[in-house]
């Protein structure tokens, strides 16, 4: 059977033709049994109102039993089928899926799981274009109207913070950066997703993260650690064990404590998978972050 024979398995009364990075199929109108492969993907679908009976959102083939933070009170009842590289064959067919909606990079699997049921595969170009990947899923599932509600509630919220905030940051620059053990400092730059959401609020950048960059972000060395300096500096905490000691023996070292942030006392962990999150959900939930550290502690 052909990767595009799930195109042919429903009545075109019953289905609606979408084109898709794999070619063309043809998904349920109202699909009761879906399944999403991505965390992007998952965090799509719940807001657009759409609860899937399954996910594979692990971040690794290590990782396969992760749900994100952010997500923790919408996820209840939500299989978690292992890898969003490589999904748990056996525990897809176990639930049954009428669709299958998931990100290029499992194509892989695609005969495979094609067989299943209906599967489309959307291109996922980096956190810049999170913003058009929402709107391939919402598209993919008819959910045009739900999909402009939802930004219709993120302008809102942006709005509300902005006046909460009352101008006290226009001189300020906020920094974002990441951690990871055995890797560069990551410097988060105003095209990555938390990039394009401090922008919406208009809270200035330094200079070094003011840039477009492939995906978002780029490393420096500690020698170049001023990069990350800023009057208020956000750190993106995995939790994983290795990453936390790696931030304990950054924040050692003496160019850490020559950054002003630091010297003011105005360093901050916040959750990765939610400051990466490339969903309206997670942006809900980095707002909510933004109003604990700004808002009460101008």
């Amino acid at each position: 059977m052909s990767q595009n024979a799930t195109r042919l398995r429903q009545p075109l009364e019953e289905c609606r033709v979408v084109q898709h990075v794999m070619g063309k199929t043809c998904v349920p109108k109202s699909p009761e049994r879906l399944v999403t492969i991505f965390h992007v993907t998952l965090g799509n679908t719940l807001v657009l109102g759409i609860k899937p009976i399954g996910s594979a959102t692990g971040l690794n083939s290590l990782q396969k039993e992760d749900f994100a933070k952010y997500l923790k009170d919408k996820i209840v009842g939500i299989k978690q089928l292992g890898s969003q590289y490589e999904p748990d064959i056996e525990k897809l067919l176990l639930v049954k899926p009428d669709l299958i909606l998931g990100w290029e990079i499992v194509q892989r699997t695609y005969p495979i799981i094609s067989q299943i049921s209906p599967t489309v595969l959307g291109k996922w170009q980096g956190e810049p274009l999170w913003r058009e990947y929402f709107h391939f899923v919402a598209e993919v599932l008819g959910k045009e109207e739900a999909e402009q509600q939802a930004w219709n509630h993120y302008h809102r919220r942006i709005k509300e913070l902005k006046i909460a905030l009352n101008n006290q940051y226009t001189s300020k620059k906020i920094s974002v950066i990441s951690v990871y053990s055995g890797s560069p400092i990551n410097i988060i730059t105003k095209n990555s997703f938390v990039g394009s959401i401090l922008n919406d609020i208009g809270l200035p950048r330094p200079k070094t993260q003011s840039v477009v960059v492939p995906g978002g972000s780029y490393g420096i060395s500690e020698e170049n650690l001023k990069d990350a300096d800023g009057d208020i500096l956000f750190i993106l905490f995995t939790g994983n064990n290795n990453d936390r000691k790696a931030i304990k023996e950054l924040q050692q070292k003496p160019l850490w404590k020559t950054l002003k942030a630091v010297q003011q006392g105005q360093v901050y962990s916040v959750d990765e998978l939610t400051w990466v999150g490339s969903n309206l959900l997670a942006a809900d939930a980095v707002i909510d972050d933004l109003y604990k550290y700004l808002v009460k502690n101008p």
